[in-house]
């Protein structure tokens, strides 16, 4: 018997579901959500990656981690793998950072799912 593969998952979309909760994240990164899932893919990343507004972000960071107010990334664990972005802080660290949109986007997917794997900082 072989052991089993530690490729990533083939490229169906099946392993990484994307949620656009707020529209405005195509209107600053077109195929932001294809983004999203090349850069999780990348990461070996399986689970949901929300691409929230920064209000979503904020009410979440108030009620599980006590801060109120948005932050680039969360991450949760159960009840299945999820990491959620805020539309307004990636943009404004991006800019903040010279970089463009999309690439601190993939990097904070990638960020993300290094939470995930039970790296923190």
């Amino acid at each position: 018997m072989e052991p089993p593969s530690r490729q990533p998952p083939a490229l169906d979309g099946d392993a990484v579901e994307i949620v656009v909760a707020d529209p405005a994240w195509h209107r600053l990164i077109p195929r932001a959500d294809a983004i999203a899932r090349r850069a999780a893919y990348a990461a070996g990343m399986s689970g949901t990656i929300v691409l929230g507004s920064d209000r979503m972000v904020r009410v979440l960071n108030a009620r599980h981690r006590g801060r109120n107010k948005p932050t680039n990334v969360l991450t949760y664990e159960h009840p299945a793998p999820e990491i959620i972005l805020a539309l307004g802080v990636v943009r404004s660290e991006a800019a903040a950072q010279g970089r463009r949109p999309a690439d601190h986007l993939a990097h904070l997917v990638v960020h993300g799912a290094l939470h995930l794997d039970g790296e923190d900082h």
